[in-house]
Parts: C-alpha cells; structure tokens; sequence
C-alpha cells in the first residue's frame, strides 16, 4: 500500500525531473541503439557459429 509519505518523494522526484534537450536525447538514443545492435550481432554471430559446427541445431 502506498502511504502518504510515498506518494510525496514520488511527487517530488518528478518536479525535480525535467525533459532533455535535443543534444542530450539524441547521444542517448544513439548510445541505446548502438548497444542494441551490439547485443544482436553478438546473438547472431554465437547463432551462425552454432550453426556450422558439426552438431548443432
């Protein structure tokens, strides 16, 4: 259950929060993409090397 002293660091915490300027969004979502796309080549490079070894899948 929520209590009321809960409800207030919640409140507070987003008065504090403030939205990014573009710079800093787009080196975000940059940076996230990037790792995205790291983390799916790591997958897909571990999925054909399992794939051409003799007993795999």
């Amino acid at each position: 259950m929520n209590t009321p002293t809960d409800l207030t660091s919640y409140v507070r915490v987003l008065k504090l929060a403030s939205t990014p300027a573009w710079d800093e969004f787009s080196k975000v979502a940059t940076i996230a993409g990037l790792g995205i796309m790291l983390v799916g080549l790591i997958g897909f490079v571990i999925f054909a090397v399992m794939t051409f070894v003799p007993g795999g899948p």
